[in-house]
């Protein structure tokens, strides 16, 4: 990717996705800073990535909504270079409950938004970069998590559910689009320091958590997003269909 190329990240306003926001920027590619309600962070970063001398714009968008989905791109297709990139990391959890305790609003909103909104996102994107649509190609990194493998039991079974979506959908997408030059890989983190643990009602989780991982720590966004940035570079020109853990060996 050159520095004239722009990178959609979903949920970009905190945790990991801003994190990924300011290492491309410091790559020196255009970001797309897509956010839902939390408009004040999503400029502040834009602000912030600006004033460091790169280029930023934040933009409304609820990826459960195609329609939505669509005006984010067609909003970058105009105000920004050519697309080359996306990154699908917008995802939420919600308060612990066993599986049969879950009501039908939960589970629809956990998958509207992890499953269907990377389909919404990764559709658009394979519009702009595949070159059987006339792209130059281009690279996907969707956002999964270790909870595919470990399956959160008695916590987020729903939301360990849209991750393992979110494996298949990397391994079947990768394998679609390989020969028309579009890269698809996934980052799979672990225990990881964010704000999304208070938003699940466990604002404690990391720390709580930190002594079940090999590393004796959890990690930070930072982290993830230096391993979704190497997904997304030509240093991983010959990279697709993978999935890359990091999660400090748990």
């Amino acid at each position: 990717m050159t520095n004239e190329s722009t990178v959609i990240v979903t949920g970009g306003s905190r945790g990991i996705g801003a994190a990924a926001c300011r290492v491309l920027a410091g790559r020196g590619h255009a970001v797309a800073v897509n956010y839902t309600r939390d408009a004040a962070a999503a400029e502040a970063l834009a602000a912030e990535i600006r004033a460091r001398g790169g280029r930023a714009l934040a933009i409304q968008a609820d990826v459960a909504d195609a329609q939505q989905v669509a005006a984010l791109f067609a909003r970058a297709d105009r105000e920004l270079p050519p697309l080359r990139a996306l990154v699908n990391n917008a995802g939420v959890v919600d308060l612990p409950a066993r599986v049969d305790e879950m009501d039908a609003a939960r589970l629809q909103r956990m998958f509207a938004i992890n499953v269907f909104g990377s389909f919404h996102c990764a559709r658009e994107a394979v519009r702009r970069l595949s070159t059987k649509h006339g792209g130059r190609g281009g690279a996907i990194v969707n956002v999964g998590s270790a909870a595919a493998r470990l399956g959160s039991p008695g916590q987020y079974v729903d939301y360990a559910a849209t991750k393992g979506a979110i494996d298949t959908f990397t391994l079947g997408l990768a394998r679609e689009v390989a020969a028309e030059g579009v890269r698809v890989n996934a980052v799979r983190p672990g225990l990881i320091a964010t704000e999304i643990h208070a938003s699940g009602g466990l604002p404690e989780r990391a720390r709580q958590l930190a002594p079940q991982v090999p590393m004796q720590r959890a990690g930070n966004a930072d982290e993830v997003a230096q391993a979704i940035a190497w997904l997304l570079s030509d240093e991983a020109s010959y990279t697709t269909g993978a999935i890359l853990d990091v999660s400090g060996g748990r």
